[in-house]
């Protein structure tokens, strides 16, 4: 299992797009949860996050809000045209923006297989995995629940942060 050198403690976030109006809730959690590697890691501490809709760029902002460096993973070039125009595009754009690093992943295009790339590649780069998740079982290939079983298959150290149901 390959982690961040003993230089850093890297924590990587998997969690679901559609928040359903929990946003607030995820959010603080999230920068809780970020206060408190702050705390124990301080300068070493680094963020991964393919900085997808919802969950994964709530974890980016709070990131980039304590000064957290953030490490964008994107599972293919041209990722950007997943984001609507309009307000979740800008945001995705300014977390970009915002990266100390990027890596993109060497898929052509969308597909559930470069989705599930990306999140085993946080898993495998990550000393630490953060999951917004509902608990519900995989229901695909690349999902939150996807990663969180490839996570727990591995014994990889996890959080699990519950959205509120609304």
């Amino acid at each position: 299992m390959a982690h961040g050198t003993g230089d850093r403690f890297v924590v990587g976030v998997t969690g679901h797009r559609d928040l359903e109006g929990a946003e607030d809730d995820v959010a603080s959690a999230l920068r809780a949860a970020l206060e408190a590697y702050q705390r124990t890691h301080g300068d070493r501490l680094v963020v991964l996050s393919a900085i997808a809709a919802g969950a994964d760029s709530l974890f980016a902002e709070a990131a980039a809000s304590l000064g957290i460096p953030l490490t964008a993973v994107l599972p293919f070039e041209g990722y950007e045209e997943d984001f609507a125009d309009g307000e979740e595009r800008e945001r995705f754009e300014t977390l970009l923006a915002a990266a100390t690093r990027r890596c993109t992943l060497p898929y052509e295009g969308r597909s559930t297989e470069a989705y599930a790339a990306v999140g085993r590649w946080i898993v495998d780069h990550s000393d630490h995995l953060v999951a917004v998740w509902d608990g519900k079982p995989a229901r695909g290939l690349g999902g939150t629940g996807y990663v969180v079983a490839y996570a727990r298959e591995r014994g990889h150290p996890m959080t699990v942060v519950t959205p509120p149901q609304t």
